[in-house]
């Protein structure tokens, strides 16, 4: 025998179960990867050739950016967002850590990294590998690069994943941040996570 169930119960029931969830996601702007099997490790050095891994910024919020300092326009434009938000941020903003990570090992040499990342104020280092270790850093953060050779075969420009990667203070990528959603996403995103979202 089939028993008639009206809305209202139904209704009730799914709220009911849906309460057992844990605790709502927080409302991101950019995508959310809460519990991503990828984005877990880093392991290059700092421009002063010192070794870095993401476990070395814990309690901080960090944004992660692949890029190369050549880069006409992504680049520069992505750093300087960081920089205007951290600003706007204010007091909050010392917590947030930018590192920018080059996928041109070949011209981004310790020195000239090192230059480049100052332009974007406190709060953002700069990371760099050997081309395998680059190799295996976008494998795990599932980034593309490429070299594209100029036409007269002189020089080359890179060609790679124009996003950045949020971190929260425990070290768990949270946000992927695609280029283009402008500052106000990623203050909206950056003090979520600040605020332990």
């Amino acid at each position: 025998m089939v028993r008639h169930i009206d809305r209202r119960t139904l209704l009730a029931a799914s709220l009911a179960l849906a309460g057992c969830d844990s605790q709502p996601k927080a409302a991101f702007q950019g995508i959310d990867l809460t519990g991503a099997a990828y984005a877990r490790e880093l392991k290059l050095s700092d421009p002063a050739g010192q070794p870095r891994s993401l476990a070395d910024f814990k309690g901080k919020v960090v944004v992660l950016f692949f890029g190369y300092t050549q880069c006409p326009d992504v680049c520069p434009s992505t750093l300087g967002e960081l920089q205007l938000v951290k600003q706007e941020l204010g007091k909050d903003g010392e917590r947030v850590q930018g590192l920018f990570v080059t996928v041109d090992p070949e011209r981004d040499t310790p020195e000239l990294l090192g230059q480049y990342i100052a332009n974007f104020g406190p709060g953002m280092t700069a990371l760099r590998g050997n081309p395998e270790q680059t190799q295996a850093a976008a494998k795990e953060f599932k980034v593309f690069y490429a070299k594209v050779p100029s036409k007269d075969g002189q020089s080359y420009t890179m060609d790679h994943t124009a996003a950045s990667f949020l971190f929260d203070p425990q070290g768990q990528v949270r946000v992927y941040a695609r280029y283009g959603q402008g500052p106000k996403a990623l203050l909206h995103d950056l003090k979520l996570l600040l605020a332990g979202a």
